[in-house]
């Protein structure tokens, strides 16, 4: 890294850059004496889009790529979206900043009704997530989902070409994108609990770049930190992966007090089950262990994995 120039690694797609944009514009607000440069990387998840991220290795594939770059000295920080990453992250590297949050709901699209529960008998529903499915099919059994990959804008051009009848996708992802003109209706988290750390950047660097641990120290946003860190405990709690239909969501009180929620479930939505637990902010990590440890249990032996 030269004195004055970052070099930041992202993913191709229209949302990934849009986030490295951002990244780029705070690092100027703050530094602007700084220069940065962007690297796009390709990803495995980016090559694969004809199958589930279950089958070809999990979401880590919109990772890891980009990760080995940055251990490699090729980038000086790479920008992600959160809910993409690992809960364990690489030796070598850490999330130095995370951006205020955008909005964590799910976004409901569709012609033909305002949200699930105003689909017709049997429509078909587009998504290769798991826990949205799961929490589709627990709520309506009769739907048909089917696997519906792709970026914002692909996803968006296959539901206007009558493709299914509807899709879900994230209200950070079209807000960010700016796509204002699409028949989206968020949904309430009683509705569709959203994945853990939806709708949060995050800005992963090597653990001993002090120099770019410094540089972000700005640009954290510590009440957005505090939740998404918490449901990520939670995932780690449940040792979540792409076969792991889990939820989670982290909320601020006024009183400063920690809200945190969690849902896991059977793929095939025949199983659900919903916790929380209200805490102090110090007691986050041991909360998220003990509702995972709830969660699992009332699954018992059906517990996905």
């Amino acid at each position: 890294m030269s004195e004055r120039t970052i070099r930041i690694g992202t993913r191709g797609s229209p949302l990934a850059l849009a986030q490295a944009r951002e990244v780029a514009s705070r690092l100027h607000a703050t530094h602007p004496d700084l220069q940065t440069e962007r690297s796009v990387i390709k990803t495995t998840g980016d090559r694969v889009t004809d199958r589930p991220l279950a089958e070809i290795g999990g979401k880590g594939l919109f990772c890891k790529e980009i990760e080995a770059a940055l251990l490699d000295g090729e980038i000086d920080c790479a920008v992600h979206s959160m809910k993409d990453m690992e809960t364990h992250l690489p030796d070598g590297l850490i999330i130095a900043a995370i951006l205020p949050r955008e909005d964590p709901r799910d976004a409901f699209l569709s012609e033909k009704a305002d949200g699930p529960d105003t689909l017709p008998d049997g429509a078909v529903v587009g998504t290769t997530s798991l826990r949205r499915q799961a929490q589709l099919l627990n709520r309506r059994p009769d739907l048909s989902v089917v696997t519906f990959r792709g970026n914002v804008d692909t996803r968006l051009a296959k539901l206007a070409a009558g493709d299914v009848d509807a899709t879900i996708l994230a209200m950070a992802g079209l807000n960010r994108l700016e796509r204002t003109g699409v028949p989206a209706t968020p949904l309430e988290p009683e509705v569709l609990l959203p994945a853990a750390a939806q709708g949060a950047i995050g800005i992963e660097i090597r653990t001993d770049d002090i120099a770019m641990r410094t540089t972000l120290a700005q640009l954290n946003h510590r009440p957005s930190a505090v939740c998404v860190n918490a449901e990520r405990a939670l995932l780690a709690a449940l040792d979540g992966t792409c076969n792991t239909p889990i939820g989670a969501l982290a909320t601020l009180a006024e009183d400063g007090r920690l809200r945190l929620r969690g849902m896991v479930a059977m793929p095939d939505g025949s199983r659900r089950q919903d916790g929380e637990r209200v805490i102090a902010v110090s007691d986050a990590e041991t909360a998220a262990l003990d509702l995972g440890d709830e969660l699992r249990l009332a699954l018992g032996g059906a517990f996905p994995r």
